[in-house]
């Protein structure tokens, strides 16, 4: 009965999306400008790499072109006065170093800006679960973006909470391209395979209704198996990104077989023919036993689905938590944003 009226609210909204004119691409903004006067070329570009960096982060600048990035888990507070410290190292006869990047904001000396956020009260859902824009991200609104990527972050085998948890920074090359971030945060006592799959898919038809041009799934874990769930749904999403997924705490020989046959029956109920998508496995994934089998069925979608990207244990980044990783960022973060958004999409990274 669920599926059935996604797919009437699906259909009801296919006309106007359609209809809908063409829209201008977003305004660049300040916060993603990278000439900085008195910075050099190996400022820019680490100045490029800290705005694909979580938060918090800092960029520092000083005389004689020093500059200096810092970003991490510490307090703001101190991840600025890190960065100040290390660009004051490098200017000549100790000249004081100004923060130029805090966190969203440009706080350099006649270049104040401040990113827009998004505003009170978007969130939506119950007490099971609420899906809502991440407010460490840059706000577009789904007028003016080029879309909305929604993340669902994991389940762990504790029941620790993950709510409120930041996701993964490749997402930051879709977000300073101009998509929102909106967060898909489950209450643990209550985070069911199957239940969870169905808000998800509810809650892809919320987004587009509220008028995001291309809508997007992504997640960790279980919120990676939810969103290949999703898949069973044409016209949901996209885009399907899969990080590590996976759906059962049990990591013996039983439970791997189990979730392995949970996966085949995933992937064996996809209909969403036009959807892209990509999935990351790592090495010394607990979760992920039966590596070459997993691979070899998600190979199976090919043909099934729209383009399939494949990142299969790659080298150099390891366990099951790899893809919040700066490795992993920096070396497939671009890759992932060129699957989702270039036509023809890359076939590889």
């Amino acid at each position: 009965m669920v599926r059935r009226l996604l797919s009437v609210l699906l259909l009801l909204a296919a006309p106007a999306a359609a209809e809908a004119p063409a829209r201008p691409a977003p305004a660049p903004l300040p916060l993603l400008e990278t000439a900085v006067p008195g910075l050099g070329p190996n400022g820019q570009a680490e100045l490029a790499r800290t705005l694909l960096r979580n938060l918090p982060r800092a960029f520092a600048i000083g005389p004689g072109g020093a500059y200096a990035s810092r970003s991490g888990t510490a307090a703001p507070e101190q991840v600025r006065q890190a960065a100040l410290e290390a660009c004051q190292r490098f200017t000549p006869g100790g000249a004081p170093c100004v923060l130029w990047l805090a966190d969203l904001d440009l706080v350099g000396p006649g270049r104040a800006w401040t990113a827009p956020r998004p505003p009170e009260g978007l969130g939506f859902g119950d007490e099971r679960r609420i899906t809502l824009p991440d407010p460490r991200f840059i706000w577009w609104g789904p007028l003016a973006s080029r879309g909305v990527v929604l993340w669902a972050h994991g389940r762990n085998a504790d029941g620790t909470d993950s709510r409120g948890t930041q996701p993964q920074s490749w997402l930051r090359h879709f977000n300073n391209a101009g998509y929102d971030i909106w967060r898909f945060d489950r209450d643990p006592a209550r985070d069911f395979v199957g239940a969870a799959a169905a808000w998800m898919r509810a809650d892809l038809v919320e987004l587009r209704r509220r008028g995001y041009r291309r809508v997007l799934v992504a997640g960790q874990s279980r919120g990676g198996w939810n969103a290949l769930m999703a898949l069973d749904t044409p016209g949901l999403a996209e885009v399907h990104i899969a990080i590590a997924p996976a759906a059962i705490g049990d990591l013996g020989e039983e439970g791997q077989q189990q979730q392995m046959a949970r996966l085949r029956g995933v992937l064996a109920a996809a209909r969403a023919a036009n959807a892209r998508v990509a999935v990351a496995n790592f090495r010394d994934d607990p979760f992920n036993g039966l590596p070459d089998a997993r691979a070899e069925a998600l190979r199976g979608l090919q043909g099934r689905v729209g383009p399939l990207l494949l990142i299969d244990r790659p080298e150099g980044i390891a366990g099951h938590g790899a893809g919040a990783s700066r490795a992993f960022a920096e070396r497939y973060g671009g890759c992932l944003f060129r699957f989702a958004t270039l036509d023809p999409p890359p076939p590889s990274c």
